[in-house]
């Protein structure tokens, strides 16, 4: 099992969930965070004044998958995040040790 951890624009949210729902993956962890890359922030007016973001607003997904659905859910992802401009995000995979549904008791992969 692989642990997924994808940090999209906010936007691109509703299309990553729809792919993943097309690859059987239902499950998954949304959270609002902030942060910069390459382009340190942005800046923006507001009222006629310019102003330095230093922390731009993303969204943090977190999946856990079967080792067989890793390629097809990073590809899966990126496509449906992409953009083609800059701050469109990161996907980190990372190595998931144990699983288990709390309510059942299961483990591993019949946990997910």
């Amino acid at each position: 099992m692989k642990l997924i951890v994808a940090i999209i624009k906010p936007h691109r949210l509703d299309s990553v969930r729809d792919v993943l729902a097309e690859l059987g993956i239902h499950g998954m962890t949304v959270t609002e965070v902030k942060g910069f890359g390459r382009q340190k922030g942005q800046t923006e007016i507001y009222r006629g004044a310019e102003y330095q973001v230093f922390f731009v607003p993303k969204v943090k997904v977190e999946i856990v998958v079967a080792d067989d659905l890793v390629a097809k859910s990073v590809e899966a992802i990126a496509a449906a995040a992409r953009t083609e401009k800059i701050g469109d995000g990161k996907i980190f995979v990372l190595e998931a040790g144990r699983a288990m549904r709390i309510r059942t008791g299961e483990e591993g992969e019949e946990a997910l």
